[in-house]
């Protein structure tokens, strides 16, 4: 009978010991979670913001060319075809707005094979939170106010030169 009686409190001491530290557990959690306040930010891309000005050699690139997929210059030209219906004679036509995207860093380009190749470049923006952005415009705010107050205090009379503005002493 004693060993039954044992085996019985084992059994439910366990049970208190898991629900004391499924608790405290829980409590852990929480503490964590508001110590440390998420910060949401917005992520996009520099592609969700430039418009290109349509029926233009920029936009008919940045239309057919991926984030993904190095394409060589022909099947640029038999791309914007397709989709277009714009024939390209050659290349350099295309060529300076390529070469011009690759220097400010929304495209990259490779030499494989004796020939040339592009895809876009993926820039990620990070947006900050409304609050941050608000606290920012009332601290910048601020400062103009402090520079503002920082020249001649209102009502004080300009200093007097030993020489007016003609050069005349009088």
């Amino acid at each position: 009978m004693m060993i039954f009686k044992k085996m019985i409190r084992a059994v439910i001491g366990a049970f208190k010991r898991a629900d004391k530290w499924s608790s405290e557990e829980d409590k852990k959690i929480y503490i964590e979670q508001g110590q440390q306040p998420k910060k949401a930010e917005e992520i996009h891309s520099v592609w969700d913001y430039l418009k290109f000005k349509e029926n233009t050699q920029a936009f008919h690139l940045s239309s057919v060319l991926g984030f993904e997929e190095w394409v060589d210059m022909q099947e640029i030209r038999r791309r914007v075809k397709e989709i277009f219906n714009v024939e390209y004679k050659n290349e350099r036509s295309l060529y300076p707005y390529l070469k011009t995207m690759d220097d400010i860093g929304l495209m990259e380009s490779t030499n494989v094979g004796g020939k040339r190749q592009w895809r876009k470049r993926d820039i990620i923006i990070k947006r900050k939170e409304q609050e941050e952005q608000a606290r920012e415009k009332v601290e910048t705010a601020l400062a103009k106010r402090d520079v503002i107050a920082l020249g001649p205090p209102q009502g004080a009379k300009p200093k007097k030169n030993s020489e007016n503005s003609s050069g005349q002493n009088q």
